[in-house]
């Protein structure tokens, strides 16, 4: 009773998943991916077990069609299961069982796998396909959100919205660099489930995305003493306190302690600072 995409990226650092349901916090039930191994998605009525044991095939080295068809094989239950990998070298595999509700079916291509069932029609999985393969200049999570919300536009499940969410995994990639989970948001109920997760990937890129070295600034100057006057309007004056240790106070109030770098201030910190004042 859902539509998913699982991909790697380009350069092959990422894997995710996204996916959206007339479900409840289908997030808790239809992704699994682990860093340079894979992703999968498991769907229509879940086998929750594909995700765990779908991961340690492909931890193995197995492909993802081979690694399909293992976990298909050994499932009785698999005329009613639907699912989709990519493995750690971008190769996909699709799989609707002829027990899933219509419209149900699938497309795979380098890179990626779009499958989906009880959908409004295979228009669902055509968008989302042209969404992905067209968004090639866009950042991973963007790009696995815009196609999830192509398919969202398409009609998407034909019962109506409910939930979505997106996961995305890379080595070292999580939150102060101590997990590879980079991304794992998830609406579990909600009249607009993808757009409200659009929003969350924002408030995650705020808090979390750490800073573009390129676009830092000095914090000298005209600007330090604009940042000073800035923090002392919203309750971190002075007081002998050294300015750095002030800004990483606040930005500890406003977790945004991963984009601090010393001797330095990220513009999108600025901007909110400014904001907040």
């Amino acid at each position: 009773m859902t539509f998913s995409i699982v991909a790697r990226s380009d350069d092959g650092r990422l894997h995710g998943v996204a996916v959206a349901s007339k479900f409840l916090a289908v997030g808790a039930v239809v992704p699994a991916a682990e860093a340079e191994v894979g992703a999968l998605a498991t769907q229509a009525y879940a086998n929750l077990a594909y995700r765990p044991q779908g991961l340690a095939f492909l931890r193995t080295g197995l492909a993802a069609a081979d690694a399909l068809a293992g976990l298909v094989a050994a499932d009785s239950g698999r005329p009613q299961r639907q699912l989709g990998i990519v493995d750690a070298d971008g190769t996909a595999a699709t799989y609707t069982g002829v027990g899933c509700h219509d419209w149900a079916g699938g497309q795979a291509g380098a890179g990626w796998a779009v499958q989906g069932n009880i959908l409004v029609g295979p228009q669902v999985v055509d968008e989302m396909r042209d969404a992905w393969l067209g968004g090639a200049d866009r950042r991973f999570p963007d790009r696995l959100l815009g196609a999830l919300r192509a398919g969202d536009l398409a009609g998407g499940d034909r019962r109506g919205r409910q939930s979505a969410a997106l996961l995305v995994v890379g080595r070292g990639g999580g939150y102060g660099g101590g997990s590879d989970v980079m991304v794992d948001l998830r609406v579990d109920d909600h009249p607009d489930p993808v757009t409200e997760l659009a929003r969350l990937l924002d408030v995650h890129r705020l808090l979390f995305e750490r800073p573009d070295p390129e676009t830092l600034l000095d914090l000298t100057g005209d600007l330090a003493d604009e940042v000073s006057r800035l923090l002392a309007g919203v309750g971190h004056p002075g007081d002998g306190a050294a300015l750095e240790d002030r800004l990483a106070a606040w930005a500890g109030v406003e977790n945004l302690e991963e984009r601090m770098v010393p001797g330095k201030i990220d513009p999108v910190v600025l901007a909110h600072l400014r904001a907040q004042s």
